[in-house]
């Protein structure tokens, strides 16, 4: 099936009232049954913290809309990417019910991610169902701001509380060079959308890329001189197809901070919870702080909480591990909501303490894009 292809699945949902009595909505592709979830007085009354077998509180979900994105950054996929047909994928019907089987388990901050989550169809009023769902306090969204000129305003006022947005370089030939053919004023512009929507604290993605970027953390850095964003230097994380290359291409944290403080001096501290994986830091009178994410040199595992929904609906336990539980096959298999619960329980209480990179354990069944980072 060609991957342009509308998805037929969300072409015939939302389901009929029989199928949200629990009775079988057929498809080509097979039959989904979605049992309603509990009301919000139910929800509430089931609703308890759920951690790891390491005690750490699991509350924090990531969910990917799309494996699908309107760039080829380098270090994310290959140029010629092939996307799963969409009929694979997710519906939102789909993705607001196990919304709701997380915040029964204590989730209450969601962040949307991809591929690219603005192009997925519909999007605001996904955003919309999700920040009303009972015990949801926090929804933010990780983006390329490509679309946000046109859709932040429509994100805030759907209940969109912030965003990520990934830039590279401020440097327009590079930042073409990086994600192979977008354009840095279309970031401009979504990032002065971003602020007028009031989707704040605005904070800007930086992988850094042995051998494209690195001497570009300067001008990113400088940029939290006059505004009150954080900037976040990532360090490149290495995936499935594209590994070898992400390896070779980490510029360490150590190495990030030691270039930014050569021109600005001595970063001062900013105050840190131990479980943000972002480390703060701030240029001496900057309005902005910078952030520093040492997923490979320096990984910050004990304070992790979070867990991931890839767009083909299945849990990740860990980014950079092939962990996972088949969520999707069994909710359109017929599963209800305590099955689907109790299959999001035992995937969470299994999370991993953290990555195996050091021992030479890569996560090669997928690319970045098809996890959301």
């Amino acid at each position: 099936m060609p991957t342009t292809m509308r998805n037929p699945i969300l072409q015939e949902l939302p389901l009929t009232e029989a199928a949200m009595a629990g009775q079988k909505h057929r498809t080509r592709y097979g039959s989904v049954t979605l049992f309603p979830p509990p009301d919000a007085e139910a929800l509430q009354a089931m609703t308890e913290p759920t951690h790891d077998s390491y005690g750490r509180r699991v509350r924090y979900l990531r969910i990917s809309l799309t494996d699908a994105c309107n760039l080829r950054c380098v270090y994310c996929m290959p140029e010629q990417m092939q996307f799963r047909p969409r009929h694979e994928l997710m519906s939102d019907e789909e993705i607001i019910f196990l919304v709701n089987v997380a915040a029964s388990l204590g989730v209450d901050k969601i962040r949307l991610t991809g591929g690219e989550p603005t192009i997925r169809p519909g999007v605001v009023e996904l955003v919309r169902q999700i920040a009303s769902i009972p015990g949801i306090r926090d929804v933010a969204m990780t983006t390329n701001a490509l679309l946000l000129d046109e859709l932040a305003q429509p994100l805030a006022e759907a209940g969109l509380d912030r965003v990520n947005i990934s830039i590279d370089t401020i440097d327009p030939e590079r930042f073409r060079r990086i994600t192979r053919w977008g354009d840095i004023e279309d970031v401009w512009r979504g990032i002065e959308a971003a602020e007028r929507a009031g989707l704040r604290p605005v904070k800007l993605n930086c992988v850094v890329t042995r051998g494209f970027n690195e001497e570009d953390v300067i001008d990113l850095a400088a940029l939290t001189k006059e505004e009150d964003w954080e900037v976040r230097f990532i360090e490149m994380m290495p995936f499935g197809e594209v590994s070898e290359f992400q390896l070779s291409h980490v510029v360490s944290f150590r190495e990030i901070r030691e270039k930014v403080e050569s021109v600005f001096g001595a970063l001062e501290e900013a105050s840190y919870d131990f479980v943000d994986p972002s480390r703060p830091f701030r240029i001496p009178g900057a309005k902005g702080t910078l952030g520093f994410i040492s997923s490979v040199t320096e990984p910050f595992c004990q304070g992790c909480g979070r867990v991931r929904l890839t767009a083909d609906g299945k849990l990740r336990l860990c980014l950079l591990r092939d962990d996972e539980v088949d969520l999707l096959s069994p909710l359109r298999a017929g599963a209800d909501f305590d099955k689907i619960r109790a299959l999001m329980k035992e995937g969470a209480f299994h999370k991993p303490w953290g990555h195996g990179l050091a021992t030479g354990v890569f996560a090669e069944d997928r690319a970045m894009n098809q996890i959301g980072g």
